[in-house]
């Protein structure tokens, strides 16, 4: 085999691994998340470095997630986190549902956390609650822009409005829930915000009808203005 072929196995070898290294990276942010909390980004890199790997190998790879808006850098509290995105369960999902994909496992790869993770994986998202990946449904998918959003919070929030009686203050926490998966959580908080900055919503203080901890969590709560529990629809 001659030099030059040598050089174009070897930079296929690297496309290769690069591309299963990416759907490592997100199943191992996705089961330590659970798909929708922040990992601190010292942890992540303990859980994707395998045996003679270190941070610097998977700086490249990090890199292209977050360029691709697979992952998102967040600073809190003096700490560096990494979350999954929505996007980035498009991709997560793709890379493992493709009849064309790269990814495998293979000896050095497959160990029993990763392999649970998979588990998990087909058990709760495979179908179960629609990444939107091949499904072709309009109302179905990973929200990217603040438009999206926008259209879908509206909806959502008419819905719930019209269904419960909620005299047109609907809990925040049943808008997140309702809009799931298909976005993530701190684009939520963000986006959210921005519709009362664009005087769409106007977010109300309180608290939820029973004080549940996880529904007070599921609210937003604003350095300025402290928690919002409540979203009322402004009028044109």
């Amino acid at each position: 085999m001659s030099k030059k072929a040598e050089i174009a196995l070897t930079a296929a070898e690297q496309l290769l691994w690069n591309a299963k290294a990416k759907v490592r990276v997100l199943l191992n942010l996705w089961d330590e998340g659970e798909g929708k909390n922040k990992v601190n980004q010292g942890k992540l890199t303990k859980l994707i470095a395998r045996t003679n790997e270190t941070k610097k190998t998977y700086e490249p790879i990090l890199k292209e997630l977050e360029e691709s808006g697979a992952i998102a850098y967040l600073r809190e509290k003096g700490r560096s986190q990494v979350e999954l995105t929505a996007k980035g369960k498009e991709v997560l999902a793709a890379g493992l549902k493709s009849q064309d994909s790269l990814f495998e496992f293979d000896g050095s790869q497959m160990g029993a956390r990763l392999g649970n993770a998979l588990l998990k994986w087909i058990r709760h998202e495979d179908g179960a609650t629609g990444v939107g990946v091949e499904t072709g449904k309009e109302d179905v998918g990973a929200i990217a822009s603040y438009d999206d959003f926008k259209a879908v919070a509206l909806k959502v929030y008419d819905s719930l409005n019209r269904d419960y009686n909620l005299d047109d203050l609907v809990p925040i926490y049943r808008m997140r829930r309702a809009i799931g998966e298909r976005v993530a959580r701190s684009q939520f908080n963000e986006w959210l915000l921005e519709m009362q900055a664009n005087d769409i919503f106007q977010l109300q203080g309180g608290s939820v009808e029973d004080s549940a901890a996880d529904k007070i969590q599921d609210s937003i709560t604003t350095e300025v203005g402290g928690l919002r529990c409540y979203a009322q629809r402004l009028k044109p």
